[in-house]
């Protein structure tokens, strides 16, 4: 296995998660907009339009995360470096203002019941500080991954 190989394998990985979890979270606010609108339709609520309206927002940012995930896949290594930074900053906004739906989600929870809009609110900030956390790498141990890829290369 090249050197190469195995940095664009941990690349990889890592935009898998990620792709994986506004996979996700596209299909459960989908979801969400359908039943709950059908819902809102048979008996109007003011919390319930205004988190239907912050989710339907952010369905748009979801879409264009997955254009920009498809195209940097399908140019990998066509790419200029100047253009891939551009893209994987739009694709970070992108993902948190996929984030932002949660919110939306949260306050549906929360006019079913306050406890449980509450702790699905805090349960999901701290899902979302855990998950950065876990999947942002810092210098430390990409040189580390880098070294370890080197001597399997070698």
């Amino acid at each position: 296995m090249s050197d190469g190989s195995v940095n664009v394998e941990s690349r990889t990985s890592s935009q898998d998660k990620r792709w994986t979890i506004m996979a996700a979270l596209l299909g459960t606010n989908t979801a969400v907009m359908l039943f709950q609108g059908i819902e809102q339709e048979a008996n109007p609520s003011p919390i319930r339009e205004v988190a239907l309206t912050i989710i339907a927002a952010t369905l748009p940012f979801q879409a264009i995360y997955f254009l920009i995930y498809t195209f940097m896949l399908e140019n990998n290594g066509k790419l200029s470096p100047h253009m891939v930074k551009k893209l994987t900053i739009a694709s970070n906004i992108c993902q948190m203002f996929a984030y932002v739906s949660l919110l939306g989600v949260a306050m549906m929870w929360y006019n079913l019941s306050i406890y449980v809009g509450v702790a699905f609110l805090v349960s999901t900030a701290f899902a979302m500080i855990l998950v950065r956390y876990a999947m942002t790498t810092d210098e430390e141990s990409r040189d580390e991954m880098m070294a370890t890829a080197n001597e399997q290369g070698s």
